[in-house]
This record gives C-alpha cells, structure tokens and sequence, in this order.
C-alpha cells in the first residue's frame, strides 16, 4: 500500500461504560474521562491516531455527546471529518459499516478502535500496522492480537494460524470469553492473543464480508445513511431505517465468518480499562501500593485506589485493598478483586 494513501481512524464512542460507575455514566461515560493522563480516553484515542500516516478519524458516538465530542477533540487539535451520531446502539458492526460508508466505500484502509482502551506504547502499535498494511491493500480483515500476560477470562481469544506474512498469521479459531482452566491451558501452549476489539481493513473489503453475512445489516446502514441528514461534519443516520438492523458485534457479524482475516500479535501496554482493578493495576502507585486522585487523604493504608470529585472530600485511615470512588452525590466502596460487580450495583439502582 503506498504510503501517502491516509488511513482513516474510526472511534467507537458509543458506550456508557458502566463498570466504572459512579464516575462513568450514561450522560459523560468512561471515554469523556480522564482516568489515565490529563487527557481524556477519547482525546488520547484520538492522538494516538495522527500525523501523516492518518486521515482525519471519523468517530462514531451516542447523539446525546455530539457537543461533548465535539470540544474534546477541539482541545486536542483534532476534528472528525465525519462525526455520526447513532439514533440507538446496534453494538459494533452497524457502527463500523455507518462509518465505512461515510469514509467512501471504496479501498479507503480504516482503523478501528474503540475510544476508552489505553495504549502505552504507541510506536509498537503504529509498528503493528506497518506490519498489517500489505495484507490489508491486498483485501484482508487484520485484528491486532494483545499478547497475554495472565489467563484472562473476561476477554475473548484468538487462535493464532498459519504465518501469512513476517508478523502476520491467519485466524485459525475465534475462542469465547474463556473459564479459568481454558484460559489457563491456552496461556501456558502459546499461539493465542487476546483479542483487543482494534481492526485494521478496507470499507470495501468490511462492506463486502457484510453483503455476504449480514446483508440485512448493510442493507440498513446504507439506507440509514442515504435518508440520513448532515451538519457539518455531523451525520444523523435515519433512525427508522437504523432499527431495522440486527444488533451485534463486529466479531459475531464478520470476522468469525469471513475467510480471509489475520491477526498480528503486538505487545503495546494494552488495557481497556474495564473496571476500577484495572485503572488500579496500570496507574503509578504511591510507595504503599495506592493510587490516590483528587481531594483524598491516604494515612497508614495499603494498595487502595481512591477517586474523588466533585466537591467531595475522603478519607482512608488504617485499611488496605479497598477501591473508595467519590462523584457528584454517590459513592462507591467496594474490596479490590470485585470491582466487576459493579454491574450488580447498577442493576439494584434500576430496580429500586
């Protein structure tokens, strides 16, 4: 592929990122947050994908965040060429074709990825799709593969094939959300990754897997882009024609299916961020294992991870593992280790 032909970065930004709830919610979800750095997960996000090898991104998000989106890449020095405010969410695979779509539809190479992971090596990441591009001018579907460090059972799996090119391998197997002895046995064989929901194909080649295994979803998105309306760089896809299409996920859609799809494997401080552990586990700690934002006071405690916001003051004397989240008028504690139940939380809140 020659250089000078831009790749297009797509952000997915339509989740409400509940898991880290009461900080993420669904009117300012995890990506509008600045859990990492200064900057928040869509602004790095979106940082990660600039400078001459890129286009400018399309970002595909929630209508409710449009001014949200809007002045978050604005403070970055960023814009979207295109922004696409969903009526309802379809999960990723509708998204991904709104976006395929409005990038032309054509050999235009998309890299997609979702707007609140974090990445901590960037040249690995841009070394990683270097290494995709001749196999994505040639018309494959490349899925980045996270090497992994622990027998993860909250992320899917990929089942690494016959090397294609240096660095690249064919798909051999999808592998679900795993149980603990299956994760533990494929960690210990080798030749698998996680799979990381970060993609690298041409809108055409992605248009065509879905004309072939979900027609009635590329039906619907291209007649939710054809009745659709424009502002601007902001596109609102007819939400009439946009209910019509099936809800599901890029992986279940496309690429368990299609025949051609690579994955290259990269090792690039990689997380999504996918609880308050995990913010624990990949944030600088104090020499006492805590990781302490906002107006906190931490006094003889341990590996304790502490947030707090708005006007909020606290404190932790005496006490270890504990994760103690202050927003607006709620707030959390919990034991480290089961910050995935926050769900249930969430769940007891809506019942109630």
């Amino acid at each position: 592929m020659p250089d000078s032909k831009p790749i297009v970065p797509v952000i997915l930004s339509g989740g409400s990122g509940t898991r880290l709830w009461p900080m993420s919610r669904a009117e300012k979800p995890k990506q509008m947050l600045s859990l990492t750095a200064e900057q928040t997960m869509l602004q790095l996000t979106a940082q990660r994908a600039s400078g001459e090898k890129f286009g400018r991104a399309i970002v595909v998000a929630n209508a409710a965040h449009a001014d949200m989106v809007e002045e978050q890449l604005g403070a970055v020095e960023s814009s979207a060429q295109a922004l696409i405010l969903e009526p309802m969410g379809r999960n990723t695979a509708p998204a991904i074709a709104l976006a395929a779509i409005a990038a032309g539809g054509s050999a235009e190479p998309l890299l997609v990825m979702p707007s609140d992971h974090v990445i901590t090596d960037v040249e690995a990441f841009h070394a990683a799709i270097h290494t995709a591009l001749p196999l994505v001018e040639d018309g494959w579907l490349i899925t980045f593969g996270i090497n992994p460090e622990s027998p993860e059972t909250g992320y899917g799996w990929i089942k690494i094939g016959e090397e294609l090119a240096p660095g690249v391998s064919r798909v051999e197997q999808f592998v679900e959300k795993p149980p603990r002895d299956k994760a533990e046995a494929m960690l210990a064989a080798g030749g698998h990754t996680w799979n990381g929901g970060i993609f690298l194909f041409r809108a055409d080649a992605y248009l065509n897997a879905l004309a072939s295994y979900a027609p009635e979803m590329l039906e619907a998105a291209q007649q939710a882009m054809a009745k659709g309306r424009r502002d601007g760089a902001r596109i609102w896809p007819d939400a009439e024609a946009f209910a019509a299409s099936p809800s599901d996920s890029i992986d279940y859609a496309v690429m368990e299916k299609a025949p051609r799809v690579a994955v290259v494997p990269v090792t690039m401080g990689w997380s999504d961020v996918g609880s308050w552990d995990a913010l624990h586990a990949i944030s600088h700690a104090d020499a006492g294992g805590n990781v302490v934002r906002g107006d906190a006071v931490v006094i003889e405690s341990t590996n304790c991870l502490v947030r707090a916001e708005g006007g909020k003051r606290v404190a932790l004397v005496g006490v270890e593992d504990l994760i103690v989240v202050a927003s607006g008028d709620d707030i959390l504690v919990l034991p480290r280790g089961r910050s995935q139940e926050v769900k249930k939380i969430i769940e007891a809140m809506q019942k109630g």
